[in-house]
This record gives structure tokens, C-alpha cells and sequence, in this order.
């Protein structure tokens, strides 16, 4: 993938039992048409999101109903400006239950905002590889007078699930945290997080 960065000669020698295995590589064939490779996914990368940690979770619990929520640091292969970063934090969310919808998805998003301050809400359909059907969300900036855009969501597609014992849906939703930051503390570009400014990290009480 375009954005991922491979670690050079490092290959992992176990990814999952041989069980796994046989059920991830016949769900990805019927699925998304093509043949699964083991030594592709033996491949090290720095992680580009915090699915994995999901889908982990999933794996090992295999839940009926559940709430997960996670944060950890990601690595995207892109160039750096005044909205992107080579590394940066990311908030991700699943919700697992019986009769969980999109509508429900949406509705979970706007409270996560509004408990931000962020108000002025407004998704549009998208593509995700692992959700289907799949949104984007952007809120509205008022100093800026500009919609910003945060958080992708969507229902886990069977590709992802099935292999896992999972057959409830799963809504799943992630975002990089220092967006919402840059609205919080009226910033016009995230690297000021990482720029060391004296003046302006005295400014705020909690990086004091």
C-alpha cells in the first residue's frame, strides 16, 4: 500500500494459527476476488491505524455485545503539511451488538463531538477497505469559518469478521487526535504540537 512503511528484511515467522490462516485465506478469496498471500502478511510494516488492535480484541474475545475503545501511535508513508503527519495519534472505536445500525454509528459520533464543543456535524458516503457501508465525517470550525474533516466509520465487512467467529455487526470509527486538538486550541497547522514553542505550550494550562 501506498501509504505504509515496510520494514526492509524483517519477516514475521508466526501470524496466526494454522486455523486462522485457513479461514482468513477462503473468506479473502470469496470475497474480495483474489488469492490470499502468507508471505505477504508475513511482511513487517509500521501500523497505519489502530485496527489491529480491534480486531485483536475481537479475536480473543469473540464478544456478543462490547464497547472498545483504543489509542495508539500510527505511521503514514505522505507528506507532511499543515493537516498530515508522518506519525501521529489515533482514537479508534468499535461497537458490537445485535441490531447496531449505521443510524446508530452516526448517532454515537455526534455525541463523541458535541462532548468536544463540536456542534455542526455532517457525513457523506465513502470507501474503506475493511467497512462497507462506509462514511466521513467533518465538523464545522467557526474561527476558521471552514469544515474540517476527522473521523471514517462504517460496519466491519464479513471479510473482516467472519474469519473471527464474529456475526454481529460491528460499527468501527478512528481518527487522528490531534485534529480535534488543532480545533480545541485554535490551530491552523498540527505540526505546532511538535514545533517546541515556549510561547505558545505556555499558553496552555495542561502542557505546563
Amino acid at each position: 500500500m501506498q501509504d505504509t512503511f515496510y520494514l526492509d528484511g524483517i519477516i514475521s515467522k508466526k501470524i496466526a494459527t494454522p486455523k486462522q490462516i485457513q479461514q482468513v485465506s477462503k473468506t479473502h478469496k470469496n470475497g474480495w476476488r483474489y488469492l490470499w498471500s502468507i508471505d505477504e502478511a508475513r511482511k513487517m510494516v509500521l501500523r497505519t491505524h489502530t485496527t489491529c488492535v480491534t480486531i485483536k480484541h475481537l479475536a480473543d474475545h469473540k464478544p456478543d455485545e462490547a464497547r472498545v475503545f483504543s489509542l495508539g501511535r500510527v505511521f503514514r508513508n505522505e507528506k507532511v503539511s499543515y493537516k498530515h503527519l508522518v506519525e501521529f495519534n489515533q482514537i479508534e472505536g468499535i461497537v458490537v451488538g445485535k441490531n447496531t445500525t449505521l443510524r446508530d454509528l452516526m448517532g454515537i459520533q455526534r455525541e463523541f463531538y458535541k462532548r468536544m464543543g463540536l456542534t455542526k456535524v455532517k457525513f457523506w458516503p465513502t470507501f474503506f477497505p475493511y467497512t462497507e457501508p462506509s462514511l466521513q465525517s467533518m465538523v464545522y470550525n467557526e474561527r476558521s469559518d471552514k469544515w474540517v474533516e476527522l473521523f471514517g466509520m462504517g460496519i466491519f465487512r464479513p471479510e473482516v469478521t467472519k474469519p473471527l467467529g464474529i456475526t454481529k455487526p460491528v460499527l468501527a470509527w478512528g481518527g487522528g487526535i490531534e485534529r480535534i486538538a488543532m480545533l480545541k486550541y485554535g490551530l491552523d497547522d498540527v505540526r505546532e504540537f511538535y514545533n517546541n514553542n515556549l510561547k505558545w505550550l505556555r499558553s496552555i494550562s495542561k502542557c505546563q
